[in-house]
């Protein structure tokens, strides 16, 4: 991808180059800046620092998970819960900044078309859209690597009460118990027999534990629930664009070949050319050497010289 961009990215330059060279003679070539790329590409380093967070806030969001399932009390259960839930809050700022500023780049796009030498399918413009069009799909790719984050913490809470009900219990709970602890995080009187045979004291932390990580989860989910539409936004316009970023390598990695192909064959008629010359003075060496022959026949020097 980054060869496609910087081949687009410097064809422009090179054509105009090449323009002004044979048919305006004095034209001067546009620089990119006056082309919108300068701005266009601070804009994208913009976008990719944002991404960095996304990814440094993921590894925080899943080590603190994997931190979770090993909690047995319920103080350290919330403060874990908290540290997710400011995460998952500046997930969803970077995510709904990171959108704003793609949106602005399609509209960039479009506008920069209207500038000479960037029309539409112009080396500038396919820049530009390819570009855009891979910033998506790492969104798009970077959002759904928070929803499995989201699917894996549902899925392992579950596991967690099981083995939780499992060891006040000694019993395993059917999926109907477990499923209503985890809608409702009543754990009390699904441990009732346990709590007259040990005791209230020995069995609440393990219910005050059930009940924080049931709350941590519960809003867990909510909140990255939020950022699915930011996924789905985004998917709709990778899957919109997808076809197009497609087409341009296809476009570009064409006019490659019949590049190579051209310097191929240029090449060959270079050396049939240099073949032909070599040839044509043999020839002409040849025919010269006849016509000396032919004229020392006719003439036939010699005689005169017996004459004489």
């Amino acid at each position: 991808m980054n060869d496609l961009l910087n081949d687009d990215f410097d064809s422009p330059r090179h054509q105009n180059d090449r323009n002004g060279d044979v048919e305006m003679g004095s034209q001067r070539p546009m620089n990119s800046g006056e082309l919108g790329l300068d701005d266009f590409f601070k804009k994208v380093q913009q976008i990719e620092k944002q991404y960095e967070k996304l990814n440094e806030l993921l590894q925080k969001l899943q080590d603190a998970h994997e931190e979770s399932k090993a909690v047995t009390k319920a103080a350290v259960m919330k403060a874990i819960k908290q540290r997710m839930e400011k995460d998952v809050d500046e997930v969803g700022k970077i995510a709904r900044l990171i959108k704003s500023k793609i949106e602005e780049l399609d509209k960039e796009n479009l506008a920069n078309r209207n500038k000479p030498g960037c029309g539409k399918g112009s080396a500038v413009d396919r820049s530009r859209t390819a570009t855009t069009v891979s910033l998506k799909k790492k969104f798009k790719d970077k959002m759904a690597e928070f929803q499995t984050l989201r699917e894996n913490i549902h899925h392992e809470y579950r596991e967690v009460v099981e083995r939780r009900v499992f060891t006040v219990t000694g019993n395993r709970a059917d999926e109907e118990t477990i499923d209503r602890l985890i809608e409702t995080g009543d754990s009390e009187q699904i441990f009732q027999k346990a709590i007259q045979q040990q005791g209230r004291g020995q069995i609440m932390g393990t219910l005050a534990e059930i009940q924080e990580r049931h709350d941590a989860v519960r809003e867990l989910e909510r909140k990255l629930l939020e950022l699915q539409q930011v996924f789905l936004d985004i998917a709709v316009l990778v899957d919109a664009q997808g076809d197009m970023l497609d087409n341009i390598e296809s476009q570009v990695s064409t006019a490659v070949d019949h590049v190579q192909s051209g310097t191929t064959a240029l090449q060959k008629a270079k050396k049939l050319q240099r073949n032909s010359r070599k040839w044509m003075c043999f020839a002409i060496i040849i025919l010269l050497i006849i016509v000396a022959i032919i004229l020392v026949g006719v003439l036939k020097p010699w005689q005169s010289n017996k004459g004489a």
